[in-house]
């Protein structure tokens, strides 16, 4: 029997507003991680990017929980609740990236990016808690190999066999690819597989691949939004379908879904990067950011 064609559509696209407070105000955001709790309220945790003539910026950003009643104007804390350690031996001194949130059996796992105090070496840690303001840092969740260095940007799931998949951004051949493992727990030991995707040549996706988040509506074709670049870093989000046990692609887009406007300046960034997903039924709610400043949500169709 053949597969039913697959497609994926922008509805809409809508600015996030954010009613900053504290350390916050002024800072440019990325990474906006949401999700929603039955019954409650819908939440999320983005990074604070300090200006870069700050003298007294703490490394890259900081990761700031906020709360929403239409996953569109977000409350946030006034401070953080993820900051660099004042330690400068401490591995997550030089920043705190790329939030991702998984709750499970009444606890709250955040993974995220650190920067070690060099700047130039990535590492997955993780924190735990029974709500974002109780989290106590717990260590390294999964860090870099002689095959793949600089690992980051954490998507992780729970498998029908009851193990782990983690998909991760790594840094290879001076490019970005995306990992996959597999583990016995939430924060490993991590087992690395072959990747099901690949950069593809002479398309917009060609040199540059990370990880985006996962649509899992229906078990057997889980979506990923993932983020693609060309050499030059020109980032758009698309999607690809993968089989069951994600190790095959079964579809992939063409096109990119969603690509960002211009930008105004020869020096300015061009990134759309997808960040977290809504199940909503015949729809998602995709959020991502754009030129690394300014965040923003796309009701997603699918046909």
């Amino acid at each position: 029997m053949s597969r039913k064609l697959i497609d994926f559509n922008v509805e809409r696209i809508t600015p996030i507003r954010v009613e900053a407070k504290g350390s916050l105000i002024g800072r440019d955001l990325m990474s906006p991680f949401v999700w929603e709790l039955p019954k409650g309220h819908i939440h999320i945790l983005l990074r604070g990017v300090p200006a870069v003539d700050d003298p007294e910026a703490e490394g890259t950003g900081s990761i700031y929980h906020g709360t929403s009643s239409d996953g569109i104007h977000f409350i946030m804390d006034p401070e953080p609740v993820l900051a660099p350690d004042s330690d400068p031996q401490a591995p997550d001194h030089g920043g705190c990236e790329d939030p991702t949130v998984l709750h499970a059996n009444g606890q709250f796992v955040v993974y995220y990016t650190v920067v070690e105090r060099t700047h130039t070496h990535g590492v997955i840690l993780y924190a735990t808690g029974p709500d974002m303001h109780h989290l106590t840092k717990r260590g390294i969740a999964h860090r870099s190999s002689k095959k793949e260095g600089n690992v980051k940007e954490a998507t992780i799931a729970h498998t029908p066999e009851g193990k782990w998949r983690l998909f991760y951004e790594y840094a290879y051949n001076q490019a970005s690819r995306i990992g996959l493992a597999l583990g016995e727990s939430m924060t490993g030991p991590w087992h690395e597989r072959e990747s099901p995707i690949e950069p593809r040549k002479e398309r917009w996706d060609n040199w540059h691949l990370s990880t985006g988040p996962m649509l899992r509506t229906d078990p057997d074709s889980p979506v990923m939004f993932y983020n693609g670049a060309t050499k030059d870093a020109r980032w758009r989000i698309g999607w690809a379908i993968f089989d069951r046990d994600c190790q095959n692609v079964v579809y992939r887009c063409i096109q990119p879904l969603i690509t960002p406007a211009p930008p105004n300046h020869r020096s300015d960034t061009d990134i759309a990067f997808a960040a977290s997903v809504l199940d909503k039924g015949e729809f998602a709610h995709l959020y991502y950011s754009v030129n690394d400043r300014e965040v923003y949500m796309a009701l997603i169709r699918r046909s």
